[in-house]
């Protein structure tokens, strides 16, 4: 196995999903790759106000580099459409700041909440990576709990496509569960897989209400990339020392709900079994639907099962 570093650099940085992109690098699978990358605003230096004023990466596309900086793709070598990317989340590191913005810019919910017009609210935070703490300019502090928004594969559409949206074959999740520890699988949708990462969150809540948690530059993160063809799937699903979980993306949350919801089902069967009514039945009783994000666009429901959730003993 080994260890890909992936510079920071022009040539390993896109802001758009293509299946026609040039890999950054090529891998065998069960590699890993190590990366830094700028926040979700494309920033690299600490910002020198209130504001959130930053340096940013340059040069930029104005078209195609519109979206989240991503580094990669990486191109797994023997990866075919249709089988499953597992990616290892080995580590997660943020940098020394990070912003959180709130209104100022129309979407559904800041129409619905009164806060789309007029200047944004912007919250400064210094961080404490090492501490797990960061702290803004009011002196309110939180804990870290870093992780990857976006995190996924083009469709397999030809074209230039967006980083906002989550997609079966990944993008942005924006799923706080997935920090350091935790492994994601992904339905593979092109030859190659072509997998790209980035947007860093130093912390999130279930639902990124605003549109955006603690962005923050990524300083590194290191992740591993298996192939698999042995776990079809048509969503993401992901194993956390908590929980499986299973998502379900959707522009209706209503839809994105049944998604996570039968891909749970398929879950309890694999995993114990079941036939899909029983299985319906028993996750009526240990299964949690929460909202994984409701401000890309599309919205992210994920369904969690708790690894104590069940224990079995012989009757009689």
């Amino acid at each position: 196995m080994t260890l890909h570093e992936i510079p920071l650099e022009r040539r390993t940085l896109h802001g758009h999903f293509s299946r026609e992109l040039e890999p950054a690098r090529a891998i065998e699978s069960g590699d890993s790759i190590s990366f830094s990358a700028p926040d979700a605003g494309w920033g690299i230096g600490a910002p020198s106000d209130d504001r959130g004023t930053r340096e940013r990466f340059e040069p930029r596309d104005p078209e195609l580099d519109r979206g989240r900086p991503l580094i990669g793709p990486v191109e797994v070598r023997g990866a075919r459409a249709g089988q499953t990317l597992e990616v290892r989340i080995e580590e997660v590191r943020v940098g020394s700041w990070g912003i959180t913005d709130a209104g100022g810019w129309s979407t559904p919910l800041n129409e619905r909440l009164g806060v789309a017009d007029g200047e944004p609210a912007t919250l400064v935070w210094e961080l404490d990576p090492d501490a797990g703490s960061g702290r803004d300019r009011a002196g309110r502090e939180v804990r870290l709990r870093p992780f990857l928004g976006v995190l996924g594969m083009p469709p397999p559409e030809p074209g230039v496509h967006s980083t906002t949206p989550p997609r079966p074959c990944g993008g942005n999740v924006d799923c706080k569960e997935l920090v350091a520890g935790t492994t994601l699988y992904l339905p593979i949708p092109v030859d190659g897989a072509l997998f790209s990462a980035g947007d860093g969150h130093a912390a999130q809540g279930d639902g990124e209400v605003s549109q955006l948690a603690i962005e923050a530059p990524v300083e590194p993160a290191r992740l591993t990339l298996v192939v698999r063809d042995d776990l079809p799937l048509r969503t993401p699903i992901a194993w956390t020392p908590a929980a499986w979980l299973t998502l379900g993306f959707d522009r209706d949350l209503d839809e994105a709900a049944a998604v996570a919801i039968d891909a749970m089902l398929e879950l309890l069967g694999r995993e114990h079994g079941l036939g899909r009514r029983e299985a319906l039945a028993l996750a009526s009783v240990v299964v949690d639907l929460r909202v994984t994000q409701m401000v890309n666009d599309v919205q992210g429901v994920h369904a969690a099962l708790a690894h104590d959730a069940l224990r079995f003993t012989r009757m009689g």
